[in-house]
């Protein structure tokens, strides 16, 4: 994953826990629709497993959206480009 400017190693961290907690998501859906889940768990521990996995999903899907927009906004604050422009003279103003 190419490094975003202006980010941190902990932002690159929450991104990639972010993709693992969707992947392991995207393997216990799997898991219960092929059924191959009864040979591995009793119906009560695989339902607790996939609370736990949807939570871990939900969780670190905020952290990563949160690194996310504070790196975007680190970076539209850099920018001259997208700073507010100044308050204009009172003369320059149009008339109300």
């Amino acid at each position: 994953m190419p490094a975003f400017p202006g980010s941190s190693p902990l932002d690159e961290i929450s991104v990639k826990w972010r993709d693992l907690a969707q992947r392991r998501l995207v393997y216990f859906t799997e898991l219960y629709r092929s059924g191959r889940w009864q040979h591995y768990y009793t119906p009560e521990a695989f339902t607790e497993r996939m609370r736990d996995v949807v939570k871990a999903t939900k969780a670190c899907s905020q952290l990563a959206e949160r690194a996310t927009a504070e790196r975007i906004l680190a970076t539209d604050m850099a920018d001259p480009a997208l700073k507010p422009l100044p308050e204009l003279p009172e003369k320059y103003r149009p008339a109300a």
